[in-house]
């Protein structure tokens, strides 16, 4: 016989508990969750009782979880995760009526997201001709504002290409990235002995670093330039390099992560928004409902392993939503 769920546990609650968890505070919980602080706190004490045991340590501030609360945290998150992905999935089945749709890619995915996410477009679009490429941000731009594109996921643009409507997926905040052991105690300063591995100007991330660079009254000299994320990742790793990447691209690392350290950047933070460009002419659904699955696919392969493995990045890694919320919030655009 099927176990039944415990009385009192709700999806409500699981993702009260969620959010709580991730900001520590019931007035931040609330605003982020559209609800009253005395509705999240009796979505927490419903929780509670129903499981027995006290969730979060309410005599501290921000709010932190008993390790009942911390063990039970992991359950939560993946219940919510396969409930998300599984909904998500099913709004799949209205591209099955799509004729035709040309779609790029960032390079970043090429080995986690894109081939999921292509397999999955292939599955729900049964009548349709689907083209696929991967390439820079900077490529991709000029391809679907050329109309050579339908759809493509890439850093955003400033401005955004013409004729587009965004979809934010995720928000990829900045960091220095040193030989593993090399103390940044000092500021960037301190690394004068180490080689500033750039990267190519013509990308969207080569162009933020360098306005970064300036802001802070900062030009390394120009010896290595790369359009590559994993010969910088070796330069890197070979311990002759220091660079300024984000936590998606560092993951990409593969064998050299293990040999480079990541710390914040210092300074006043920047980021890259990675979003879902769509023409302008794709008014229906369709934009979105991909949007949605790319997302359950970046939080799993990118966003959940990048915190995990940095804790201190927090909630500056983070999923989007289309009404500008993500597992953390909103925040500026970079």
């Amino acid at each position: 016989m099927p176990e039944t769920l415990l009385k009192g546990l709700t999806l409500r609650g699981l993702e009260v508990f969620e959010t709580l968890a991730r900001t520590g505070s019931v007035a931040v919980t609330a605003d982020r969750l559209g609800m009253s602080a005395p509705a999240v706190s009796q979505q927490l004490r419903n929780l509670s009782l129903a499981l027995g045991v006290e969730l979060v340590d309410h005599s501290r501030r921000p709010m932190v979880l008993t390790p009942a609360g911390r063990l039970f945290l992991g359950r939560a998150e993946a219940a919510l995760q396969a409930l998300r992905a599984g909904q998500r999935g099913l709004s799949m089945l209205d591209l099955a009526e799509l004729s035709a749709l040309s779609m790029g890619v960032i390079d970043d995915f090429e080995n986690e997201v894109t081939p999921q996410l292509a397999i999955d477009l292939a599955e729900a679009m049964t009548h349709c001709a689907f083209h696929l490429v991967t390439g820079a941000s900077h490529a991709l731009h000029a391809r679907i504002a050329a109309r050579e594109l339908d759809i493509v996921i890439c850093a955003a643009g400033s401005p955004d290409p013409p004729g587009t409507l965004a979809h934010p997926l995720i928000e990829d905040p900045y960091i220095l990235a040193v030989p593993a052991g090399t103390s940044v105690a000092g500021g960037l300063g301190a690394l004068s002995h180490l080689t500033f591995v750039r990267r190519d100007p013509d990308q969207v991330m080569g162009q933020q670093i360098e306005r970064y660079l300036a802001g802070a009254g900062l030009s390394p000299p120009q010896r290595f330039e790369m359009d590559s994320n994993q010969s910088i990742s070796a330069l890197v790793a070979g311990g002759s390099g220091w660079t300024i990447t984000t936590p998606l691209s560092l993951l990409r690392a593969g064998r050299f992560a293990d040999r480079i350290d990541a710390h914040p950047l210092p300074g006043a933070p920047i980021s890259r928004r990675i979003v879902l460009y769509a023409t302008d002419d794709w008014t229906g659904p369709i934009p979105a409902q991909i949007a949605e699955r790319a997302r359950d696919l970046i939080e799993e392969h990118f966003a959940e392993p990048g915190r995990s493995r940095m804790p201190w990045l927090g909630d500056s890694f983070r999923v989007r939503r289309d009404d500008g919320t993500g597992t953390g919030g909103d925040s500026s655009p970079a």
